[in-house]
């Protein structure tokens, strides 16, 4: 029974652990030159967006509103995931991208880990088109008054990451604790930032479910972290 839990983490987190720990040891910060880059990009909006002059410009190139034109927010939404919420602290925002960001880079790749942080934030920003038309009456739907609530921020993006990483190496437990960590949010506080969270969530698990239809086999494709034939990657 003491070993139990040594066993559970193991296969829950050691694929996942022995990844990031060899890339990091091997590369160390250069294994993670996009995180730092948009940490770099979070703080420096988050630094003009206070300024009298560098709120409006901010604005204009990464805030996005479901009653903005369609082609407009599809435009802004890439740099809003990097636009902090002025109304959250900042070190939150930039923890996030640091960590999620850091682990999927190393574990995904950067273009892939951009990828699919993209697909969780478009998720959320259509779907706030979506819930506003359904309406408050329905348990998906917005009230009207959300059209004009500013929507940026990485949280989408580093939901939905999670949940991909979670997927890739096997660690089903953690993956399904996000998962129930933002259903209970929204039962708690059915909010735009909440129900966007299950979007992002809903557009990754169809993700997911689309390549696990294709299969993972031998057929060039990388092993499966866990099987004895996958070894940590290091990514360039």
């Amino acid at each position: 029974m003491r070993g139990a839990p040594k066993d559970f983490a193991r296969r829950e987190w050691g694929p996942l652990f022995t990844t990031v720990r060899t890339a990091l040891a091997v590369k160390r910060w250069r294994a993670v030159p996009m995180t730092l880059g948009a940490v770099c990009l979070t703080a420096l909006f988050q630094l003009v967006q206070n300024q009298d002059w560098g709120y409006q410009p901010v604005q204009d190139i990464g805030s996005v509103r479901a009653e903005d034109p369609l082609w407009l927010a599809l435009l802004r939404t890439p740099l809003s995931l990097f636009v902090p919420a002025l109304d959250l602290p900042v070190w939150g925002a930039l923890a996030q991208v640091l960590l999620v960001f850091g682990i999927a880079e190393i574990c995904l790749g950067r273009w892939r880990t951009l990828a699919v942080a993209y697909l969780a934030t478009l998720a959320g920003t259509l779907y706030a088109r979506v819930g506003i038309a359904l309406g408050p009456d329905s348990p998906f739907g917005l009230p009207a008054s959300d059209a004009q609530v500013v929507d940026t921020g990485p949280s989408a993006a580093v939901v939905g990451l999670a949940v991909y990483v979670c997927w890739r190496y096997g660690a089903r437990w953690t993956g399904s604790l996000v998962v129930l960590a933002m259903v209970v949010e929204v039962v708690v506080k059915a909010n735009l930032a909440g129900k966007e969270h299950i979007a992002a969530i809903a557009a990754v698990l169809a993700l997911i479910a689309f390549r696990a239809r294709r299969g993972r086999g031998q057929d060039g494709v990388e092993p499966r972290p866990g099987t004895r034939s996958w070894k940590p990657p290091i990514r360039s």
